[in-house]
């Protein structure tokens, strides 16, 4: 995860075919992720669609030697 990525840690997030989730897109806060599914349910109902709060792991967040 990158730093901008750790800015905004609530996602919405749609169920793939596949059974992985995939992110739609990413908030800061989780009042704009409701909005933004809100919206998507009213565009396209029959795809599902979560919030979720993505914390990066710790190894994301460790520097990496150049």
């Amino acid at each position: 995860m990158t730093y901008k990525e750790c800015l905004k840690p609530w996602a919405v997030a749609r169920l793939l075919p596949n059974l992985q989730w995939a992110i739609v897109g990413r908030y800061r806060n989780r009042s704009d992720a409701d909005g933004h599914l809100q919206l998507c349910r009213q565009r396209v109902p029959d795809i599902p669609l979560k919030v979720v709060f993505a914390l990066p792991d710790r190894a994301d967040l460790t520097p990496h030697d150049p």
